[in-house]
Parts: C-alpha cells; structure tokens; sequence
C-alpha cells in the first residue's frame, strides 16, 4: 500500500461513513460549493540556514539552506462536517554540504531537512456529538509541552500521524481524547527506509483545568513500531502545570511530571523507566528565568526514550541527545528571557534568551555528559500592512555543546525568515 493510499483511503471512507451517519443523505452539489466558499486558504514560507561544526567531522562542516512551504485550505463547516488539506514543499538552496539522511552526504554533519513534497495534513472532521470533535486523516499532534507526542515544527518537514481523534469536554473543566494512529510520517520523508513507520498507536489523554493556577493531566500511550521494535512502549504519567501571582508585577509558575515506562508488544526488552521533570519559574518587567531538573531513567540496559516527541525543545538544541543514551540521562539546567518593549515598534517584542544545561547520566550520577550553553534573538512582526501576509519571523539562534570523551562536542548556528499568510 502506498503512502498516499495510507493517507487516502480510511479519510474518505470515514468521510463518506460519518456523513451517512450523521445526515442520512448524500453530499449535494451546492454542499459543496459552501463548504469552498466559507473557507480559507493558509500557508508558510521558511527560510533556514544551518551551520554544524562537529568534533568526530574535523575535516568537513555542515552548511545547509533550505526553504519550505506550505500551501492549505480549510473548508467552512456544514452540518458538523469540515476538511483540511496542507501540502509541504523542501527543497535546500545551492550546493548541499549536509547530510540530510537520504543524499548520502555521509562525510558531513547531519541536518535533517531533506528535500521532499508531500501532503502534510489531510484530514476530515465531524463534530456532530455535542461538546465532541472526531477527525480521521492526517494530522498535526502536539499534545502539553510535546515532550511524548509533538509535531517537530522546528524540522523543515513535519512530524505527522495517519489517526483517528476523538475529543471530548462534555464534563466541567474537563477534556479528554482518545487517538489511534496506523502509520507515523517522520521528519526524515518518505525516502527514508525509517520516515514512514507502520504503527499501532492508542493515545489516552485527559486535562482537569482551574483555571490558571492549576491544570493536571493524566496519560497513558501504547506504542507499537513495526520496524523500531526496540522503541515500542507503554508509558502511564500525570503532569500539572500553573500559574500564580506574586504580586501586581510578578508572577510565579510550575511544571511538575511523573511517569513510567515499560516494554510494550513487539519489544524483546522487559524494562520498567522512571521519568520526572519539575520546572519553576518566575516573570515579570519582561523577564523570565526558570530553572529545572529532567531525569529519563536507565536499568543499565534499557532507558525512558520519547520517539515521538519535538525533541529540538527539550536537552539543548544542540539535539545531542535525541534517542535516550542507554545509561539514561540527568539534564539540569537554567534559562533566562527577556522581551523588549517600550523602546520602539521595530525593537519591541524582540526575545533573547539564553539557557545552560549540565547533563550527567543516571546510572552512576558521576558520569558526565557534558554542558550546553544556547542562546537566541528572535521576533515576530504582526498586524502588518503587507497584503496577504499575516505575519512575518525573525531568528538567530545559537548552540554549543561541549561534549565528552564518549560524545563528540558541537556546534551550530541558525538564522531563519518566515512569512506566514
């Protein structure tokens, strides 16, 4: 089966079967013609450069420039039903010095935005149950903070899922959803043997709101790869996250998680993980500065992985640590963020941030995993008068990891433009 018969075949039929279902009647011409009218048409234009100096590459660095864009359109709504369909466009610029996993640019660091066209979303919605969504298709998932499930928006290509979504809130302050998905369209493509993953995925997430000052959520996600086995899993967690003032200037916020980690169906591992991060934080006059501890823990022989996490965000950008070492990983760090305002309108909204990660393995505690010190300037321009385009980005964004004997160090540098419309 091909990927576009993956992506194809159980939209429409599940189309075609919550209609009947939900009208009795078949979809008529003028139907259509509303659901185009009352629509909208979106999309991006990104431009990166990438710049990677690795230690076990000293003879060849990585300079990549590539530019994506994605073209959709969203329908209007009738009688509960809606669609959306987004295709994306990478392509790299001049001479590609990088190895983007499929060029076989293998004598060069690797930057992972290989060039590829493919529907991005295509998805179809109902929510004809009152206070209830279902959407079959392909999707962008980010559920909390990314760090189990996230679409990897920071990669030229987006990390999607071929599922069926069904979400809920019919009980006060309470939403919940269940997701199945059959195949993960990973940041690699399709020319990937890895980029598209046969899967067997069941999502169990529900968030309990109060408001600002409290929001838990509870999970479990069952994991099954066809071709990773090693990465196939059960995890069961609880997270809370809030915000408090401190006083009329400043205020006070927390992240705090707990979860667990075991083999799940194909995995020749038997194995059970902790994993925990607590987070707080404080802001005010613009400023933010948070401090957190991250523990992904290890047996020794096997340890807490996220594989299908946004993993850019979380243990340095450097993104040395993608797959879990095997040892587990402790990752302290420190961050502080400033948003310029009242200077005037071509500086306000400017954010520098700048963030230090000590990172240790879990088995021992003595076992160093180096430092990283990253830094970024960024700011996006809205409320423009420039046609079409609804906003415009701006980035210069800085890591550099200091590694071990064991893990090579690195560098790397970005600048990126964006428009969106």
């Amino acid at each position: 089966m091909t990927n576009l018969n993956k992506l194809l075949s159980p939209a429409l039929i599940g189309f075609v079967g919550l209609y009947a279902f939900g009208t009795g009647k078949a979809l008529a011409e003028s139907d259509i013609e509303d659901l185009i009218k009352n629509g909208s048409l979106f999309g991006q234009l990104r431009y990166r450069y990438e710049h990677v100096e690795q230690d076990n590459f000293p003879l060849e660095n990585a300079n990549a420039s590539t530019i994506r864009a994605n073209i959709g359109f969203k329908t209007g709504e009738f009688k509960g039903f809606q669609a959306l369909a987004e295709g994306q466009f990478i392509t790299h610029i001049g001479n590609d010095t990088f190895n983007d996993t499929v060029n076989g640019r293998t004598t060069y660091p690797v930057v992972v935005d290989p060039d590829g066209a493919e529907f991005n979303q295509f998805w179809l919605s109902w929510n004809g149950i009152p206070k209830s969504k279902l959407t079959v298709g392909r999707q962008k998932i980010d559920l909390d903070n990314q760090r189990f499930i996230g679409s990897v928006d920071w990669r030229q290509n987006d990390q999607t899922l071929d599922a069926v979504q069904f979400k809920n809130n019919s009980l006060k302050n309470v939403e919940w959803l269940y997701l199945y998905s059959y195949n993960v369209n990973r940041i690699q493509g399709n020319k990937h043997p890895l980029g598209d993953l046969d899967a067997n995925i069941h999502v169990f997430n529900a968030a309990y709101s109060l408001g600002k000052k409290l929001k838990l959520v509870g999970y479990g996600y069952w994991i099954e790869f066809k071709q990773l086995a090693s990465q196939s899993s059960k995890t069961f967690g609880l997270r809370a996250t809030g915000t408090l003032p401190v006083n009329a200037d400043w205020n006070f916020s927390y992240e705090a998680e707990i979860a667990t980690q075991s083999e799940n169906a194909n995995n020749p591992l038997s194995f059970s993980e902790t994993y925990y991060h607590i987070s707080p934080s404080v802001s005010g006059y613009g400023f933010t500065l948070n401090a957190g501890y991250e523990v992904l823990g290890s047996d020794g022989a096997a340890a807490f992985q996220t594989p299908l996490a946004t993993l850019h965000k979380f243990n340095g950008w450097a993104d040395t640590f993608l797959a879990t070492p095997i040892s587990g990983l402790r990752d302290l760090y420190l961050s502080a963020a400033y948003k310029i305002s009242g200077v005037n309108n071509l500086i306000d909204g400017l954010v520098i941030t700048t963030v230090y990660h000590k990172f240790d393995d879990d088995q021992s505690l003595s076992g160093d995993f180096g430092n990283e010190l990253d830094l970024s300037v960024g700011k996006t321009f809205t409320n423009l008068n420039l046609g079409p385009i609804k906003s415009l980005n701006v980035l210069l964004k800085y890591a550099d990891y200091n590694g071990t004997a064991n893990i090579p160090g690195r560098k790397k540098l970005w600048v990126q433009l964006g428009a969106g419309f």
